[in-house]
């Protein structure tokens, strides 16, 4: 074990370099995977659009096709047992797993997951392809490390650079790869990480946009810049999103909560509801199925009327809520995009009757929206501006966009709303009871960030109690690298490199983020 530990200790010095070779590998493999899946769903969307125009004003082709959906559903609901990790968008999973509170199987989730987001996209259910794919890419990361046999403080850097992956080949959108990956995944900004998920994200982006063009995720044009005098309507815009994004969360938690409580009805029971919806919707209102995506291009392009943005608004809203709540292997991460910018165009026209806002800047506000609904909902600000800058391709609201992105996530962390995919996490602890497997003796190395105002800030090392079975092994401050010892002042910005047990990963965890991000109480 002590050969091991030393071995791991010398292999970090080198880090830096081994982790963009080896996220170079994890990125084309991921954008690989992900590319396959992300045009398997386009072709899943094609299909169920074809069927249905075949079914509709046939009573016999119509019953087929909820034959069809039952029997999608109890497939999905099979693969779902088989595999329970695959549930939902699957980034809870991943955080679940970096904080060391879960443990996934590659060699089960890629290939369940892969199908059975498949078939809930063919169903119709209104999902997202991007969840599922930063699950995909880690997944892949995973398999690389455990391929090259690597640790497990290595291949939690490899599970970040195939997150990164998935979403940049997902959304065509690198740089929101990297930073969701590290403000939301990792939760940890270092050079390693940085650089290696970079070197990912880029890979994934590049062999996608070989095969599938390099055009922005939605198509619509920005034709002005919002002049100051409204910028009152964005902060307004902001508050509003705030509200409505820590609702969303309430009403997804809410709608999780009453599926858990019936469970007369089984896994297939609970899956077969949306399926069965989609049905009915199909050949009533079929704009609410699959991701949405259209529904932006129609908004921006030719535009819509007020009451049928709301209807779509309502409609959209409440359908992903109870797609997303049965467990069906599907993300929220475009399905809310779409929620928001269809409350921003609702919005806007609102402002136009009241406030007397040129429609000219309908656009505006729609992309405004989703990158506010997203801050609202996710908290990651950053990733959310970034996110909308890459998917429209447009640099010229970077201002109103910063504005209403921090608007948004400030209101809904007042009105004591909690990121949903912590929410998420919280859920699956509650239900798996927390009980997985290691390795004896294998050992992590963790990094947490000293603070401003952290009890750390300013101290000795050797002044400080620390977790049991916590053993510093670094300080890093800047491009220095300091042995710890008894008498080392921490200082604001030091990165701790700490070393445990890997079943005592999840409980040290929890104590240093404590540590580095918390003042002094009483």
């Amino acid at each position: 074990m002590k050969t091991n530990t030393s071995r791991m200790l010398k292999r970090a010095e080198r880090f830096q370099v081994i982790l963009i070779g080896e996220g170079l590998v994890v990125g084309g493999i991921a954008g690989f995977v992900v590319l396959l899946y992300r045009m398997a769903l386009e072709n899943a969307g094609k299909w169920m659009r074809f069927f249905l125009e075949a079914a509709a004003g046939n009573p016999v082709r119509m019953a087929l096709w909820f034959a069809v959906l039952l029997f999608l559903a109890w497939i999905v609901a099979k693969l779902v047992c088989f595999e329970p990790m695959i549930s939902g968008s699957g980034i809870p999973q991943l955080e679940g797993e970096m904080a060391g509170k879960l443990s996934q199987k590659w060699w089960r989730v890629l290939p369940a997951k892969f199908l059975g987001g498949f078939l809930c996209i063919f169903g119709g259910l209104a999902l997202g392809r991007e969840g599922p794919s930063i699950q995909l890419g880690a997944m892949v990361g995973q398999a690389v490390s455990r391929g090259l046999d690597r640790g497990k403080t290595e291949e939690k850097f490899l599970l970040t650079c195939g997150a990164s992956a998935g979403l940049a080949a997902a959304f065509h959108a690198p740089l929101a790869g990297v930073m969701f990956s590290l403000e939301e995944v990792h939760k940890n900004f270092s050079a390693s990480v940085l650089v290696s998920a970079m070197a990912s994200a880029l890979t994934a982006d590049f062999l996608c946009s070989t095969v599938t063009g390099s055009d922005t995720v939605f198509q619509f044009e920005i034709f002005h810049v919002l002049p100051p005098g409204y910028y009152a309507l964005i902060v307004g815009l902001g508050v509003a999103l705030g509200v409505f994004g820590a609702f969303y969360n309430w009403f997804t938690l809410k709608v999780q909560q009453l599926y858990q409580k019936a469970r007369f009805l089984g896994q297939t029971g609970k899956i077969m509801i949306p399926f069965l919806i989609a049905g009915i919707l199909g050949f009533t209102a079929p704009e609410l199925l699959g991701t949405g995506h259209l529904l932006i291009e129609d908004l921006t392009g030719e535009g819509m009327a007020p009451g049928l943005i709301l209807f779509l608004l309502a409609g959209r809203f409440l359908f992903s809520a109870v797609s997303f709540g049965s467990g069906a292997p599907g993300g929220i991460f475009f399905p809310l995009l779409v929620i928001g910018g269809l409350a921003g165009g609702a919005y806007a026209h609102g402002a136009a009757a009241l406030f007397g806002l040129d429609l000219l800047y309908l656009n505006n506000f729609v992309l405004l929206a989703m990158a506010g609904y997203f801050s609202a909902i996710v908290r990651a600000p950053l990733t959310g501006i970034i996110l909308i800058f890459e998917m429209t391709g447009s640099l010229s609201q970077m201002l109103s966009l910063s504005i209403v992105a921090v608007t948004a996530y400030v209101t809904a962390a007042l009105l004591g709303s909690k990121p949903i995919y912590e929410s998420l996490l919280e859920r699956i602890l509650a239900r798996q009871g927390r009980k997985e497997t290691y390795v004896h003796g294998q050992k992590v190395l963790l990094e947490y960030v000293v603070e401003k105002g952290s009890v750390l800030d300013g101290r000795r090392i050797g002044d400080l109690e620390w977790p049991k079975g916590c053993l510093l092994v670094a300080v890093q401050r800047g491009a220095r690298e300091l042995i710890p010892r008894g008498r080392t002042i921490l200082q604001v910005g030091d990165i701790l490199v700490a070393m445990t047990d890997e079943e005592n990963q999840a409980f040290l965890n929890d104590c240093l983020e404590k540590l580095c991000s918390q003042s002094f109480e009483n």
